[in-house]
């Protein structure tokens, strides 16, 4: 007898069960129908020896101390402070917007206050912000837009950004200095030795039964268990009786040069060239020394494994439909990105996945980690 059938094995699911086995004695099922743990996390060395992201490049990062501490006890870290260029005209410009940015692009020397008085006059305010070029046009005005967000975005989620809700594009910061690092979280790095190590330090519990290639409905009805917790798509738990939930996908090209380094920085995105949106050079994120290098192209598409949630008004409305059937479907608890239809950073996941146990438990996230024995997980 199982205490919790856990289905899916990326960050929501292998912290709860990790948490459930660790700190409560549970005993715990863990399946996935992939062929391996961490999810889209996942990563591996390739033919080469390089290690790569099967799934695209994850960086880690969070404000939050308490979750940089949880993982800390299945991983040490390389600190990292991610970059991102964009091919723009002919010239590679930081992104998110910034000073460099602007003067780079328009042959400008510009301050911080005369960036602030520019954006000032160029932007162009609709009465009510309702989408994301709403968003963009208002902050930087409608030639940056063009030549940054928009063909990215029409790329990316298959959608104008006049038709995409606003919060896809708020989300996206606009600097005035010339900080150009993409995220500004406190705590920013990368596991040593990958995410999929860590994974494997998170499951390595005798209370935990992991089962790989496997679909949960081959076991649901064979074995016993209490509870379930499940991080698939929501809408495939209740084979789609209101329609399918519309996500976005993407298809990875991965290639080995004989070169040792070709971008200089891991990530360049290609707003209006290519059919790609970006490529990605891992040695950069894991400092790996190496004769030769990967990289990933990245190319969003409608069909496939899904990925992101496409957010309009009429999905959440959908998605709201399937909330209140979960709610109403006792013992099975939903966590995660697809379980929840919304796009979630992965320290946003694991703080979910935390949230619940402690629900669980009846106590609260903060008292479970408090809980858990800080030690630093070797990177071997």
């Amino acid at each position: 007898m199982f205490d919790y059938l856990v289905v899916g094995a990326g960050f929501a699911g292998a912290v709860v069960a990790s948490q459930m086995a660790r700190t409560f004695g549970k005993k715990v099922l863990l399946v996935d129908r992939r062929d391996h743990i961490a999810g889209n996390a996942y990563d591996h060395a390739d033919a080469s020896g390089i290690l790569v992201h099967k799934y695209g490049p994850h960086i880690f990062h969070t404000n939050s101390k308490d979750i940089f501490e949880y993982l800390s006890q299945f991983t040490s870290w390389r600190q990292y402070e991610h970059r991102v260029l964009a091919a723009v005209d002919g010239k590679l410009v930081p992104v998110p917007v910034n000073l460099d940015t602007v003067n780079s692009i328009y042959n400008l020397r510009l301050d911080e206050k005369e960036l602030e008085h520019y954006f000032e006059q160029v932007a162009e305010k609709p009465p009510v912000i309702q989408t994301s070029e709403d968003v963009m046009v208002s902050r930087v005005g409608r030639d940056l837009y063009q030549k940054l967000f928009r063909g990215y975005t029409r790329k990316q989620w298959g959608l104008d950004p006049s038709e995409l809700d606003a919060s896809v594009c708020a989300r996206i910061p606009v600097r005035l200095n010339r900080d150009d690092r993409y995220f500004t979280d406190q705590f920013q790095a990368m596991p040593a030795a990958g995410f999929t190590r860590m994974f494997e330090n998170m499951l390595d519990h005798p209370n935990i039964t992991l089962l790989l290639n496997t679909d949960y409905r081959e076991v649901a009805n064979k074995v016993r268990f209490r509870e379930m917790v499940y991080t698939g798509p929501i809408d495939e738990y209740f084979q789609f009786r209101y329609g399918k939930l519309p996500y976005r996908s993407l298809q990875f090209r991965h290639e080995t040069l004989n070169l040792e380094q070709l971008q200089p920085v891991a990530v360049l995105n290609y707003p209006n060239d290519h059919a790609y949106t970006r490529v990605t050079e891992f040695k950069h994120l894991t400092g790996q020394a190496h004769a030769k290098t990967s990289v990933v192209y990245e190319y969003p598409c409608a069909e496939g494994d899904p990925y992101y949630p496409v957010p309009r008004p009429d999905n959440s409305q959908l998605y709201k439909k399937y909330e209140e059937l979960g709610a109403a479907t006792p013992n099975v608890h939903f966590v995660g990105r697809l379980a929840t239809y919304k796009y979630y950073n992965m320290d946003q996941v694991v703080g979910q996945a935390l949230t619940l146990c402690a629900s669980l438990q009846g106590t609260t996230r903060r008292e479970i980690i408090r809980e858990q024995p800080l030690r630093q997980a070797a990177a071997s």
